[in-house]
């Protein structure tokens, strides 16, 4: 169909839809989700006003009303990764290191460059574009030591109108003079950018303290000040992604009982707090992530990358723990979350467990929200919520496509396209409604 009134706010897509509704592992297979063969999303003022049966639903919708058709595609919402750095995207496929001679050798001198705005905006408008192309719509994102790194950052994002999160590193110990801080600029540093950014347009802050080792006692603690003077800011940080960088936090924090408490006793846990990886983590560090509602991001493909180790999925979910999923590009290999969720699998594999695509999808949209706290406004096609969505082309290469005429099932369509899939199966991108990537 094509508008009749390239003026009417009223826009539809029609093709085979699908969004998660929950947790497969709470809410059964069969309960937590929900998929349109032949599907309408209709969407007025950048919000999800209408999904299911277009047969149904295209008789009630204004005369001046625009209908987009995706033959032989399936759109989802729009993929969260819950974890990455957008200042190592220059060194993505860095050889031969563990995580912290990689840190040392590779990461550290990369981000030096970024005390340059220009340089920074640069490489934000390349990651922007990377993300979107790979149907990537909200990340949490790590800058650089440097109050230019994230607000060149913003500036872009703002400008694209996406929702992301991002927050300037607190560094101020143990990595090289040119990228430390002190609690005291730190702190300045990052009170003026949470007053310049957060809560504007679509954009959030996270307080980012890099990691334990690269923090000092008193850093940590105007971190926890940081988040007790603004309530609804963000925490973001790494978390038992290496056996040696974990006897590295004992020896720095010896009165701590672990790599966990070290967090917990500056006050940086919460309903807010994403941890990256959790590798290694006890049970009573997952009871304590439990009870303080903090946050996991499986990053699969950085742990096998640097050889970290493998993640226990199932061990979260006996915690009640929240986990999104997250690329950790420049340790993680691929944009794409659905090469990151090739990965998981695999992963997944190793430790005799399995990965349902149903589980993947929730991981990748809603899980991902849930893990962030917004999913009151994105992560599924729920009437309200933002409409950030993806169209997954079924006929992406030719392997996919041949792959695909022998699925019988969602399901099995479903795990071919996280597990044949890449940047070249996002057809497009759409942004509050708004397309903002077209392969």
């Amino acid at each position: 169909m094509s508008a009749t009134d390239a003026t009417s706010t009223v826009h539809a897509h029609r093709s085979a839809l699908i969004h998660s509704l929950g947790d497969p592992a709470k809410l059964g297979i069969e309960n937590s989700y929900q998929y349109f063969d032949d599907g309408l999303l209709v969407i007025e003022d950048g919000r999800i006003a209408a999904v299911g049966e277009a047969e149904k639903l295209l008789p009630g919708l204004p005369a001046a009303a625009q209908v987009t058709e995706h033959k032989d595609s399936l759109l989802c919402p729009g993929f969260i990764d819950t974890h990455i750095h957008y200042p190592q995207t220059g060194m993505i496929a860095a050889y031969g290191e563990q995580l912290l001679d990689w840190l040392n050798n590779y990461t550290f001198p990369t981000e030096q460059h970024f005390q340059d705005k220009e340089h920074a905006a640069g490489v934000a408008d390349i990651f922007l574009t990377e993300l979107l192309r790979n149907g990537t719509t909200t990340a949490l994102v790590f800058g650089t030591v440097h109050p230019e790194s994230v607000d060149a950052f913003f500036e872009a994002a703002e400008q694209r109108d996406l929702r992301m999160i991002a927050g300037k590193v607190m560094m101020d110990r143990n990595a090289p003079d040119y990228l430390t801080d002190t609690p005291e600029s730190s702190y300045k540093e990052s009170k003026a950018l949470i007053e310049r950014w957060h809560g504007k347009g679509r954009l959030h802050y996270a307080v980012t303290p890099r990691f334990a080792p690269t923090s000092t006692g008193e850093q940590l603690a105007v971190a926890g000040q940081l988040l007790g003077e603004y309530p609804d800011l963000y925490m973001h940080t790494h978390l038992s992604e290496n056996k040696k960088e974990i006897e590295w936090v004992k020896e720095l924090f010896p009165e701590r009982s672990g790599y966990l408490d070290v967090y917990d006793h500056y006050e940086l846990l919460g309903e807010r707090s994403v941890l990256a990886h959790g590798v290694h983590l006890s049970d009573c560090e997952c009871e304590r992530l439990a009870e303080t509602d903090s946050a996991i991001a499986f990053c699969p493909t950085s742990n096998l990358f640097l050889g970290s180790g493998l993640f226990n999925l199932p061990k979260m979910e006996a915690h009640n723990i929240k986990v999104g999923l997250g690329t950790d590009v420049g340790a993680g290999t691929s944009f794409s979350i659905l090469q990151t969720l090739n990965e998981a699998y695999k992963l997944m594999q190793l430790q005799q467990e399995k990965l349902n695509p149903f589980k993947s999808l929730y991981l990748a949209t809603l899980g991902g929200a849930q893990a962030l706290k917004l999913d009151d406004k994105i992560g599924n096609f729920s009437i309200g919520k933002e409409a950030d969505f993806v169209v997954l082309d079924y006929n992406a290469t030719p392997l996919m496509s041949y792959r695909m005429a022998q699925a019988k099932e969602l399901e099995e369509r479903l795990f071919v396209l996280m597990t044949l899939g890449d940047d070249r199966t996002i057809s497009e991108t759409f942004a509050m409604g708004r397309s903002v990537h077209q392969r």
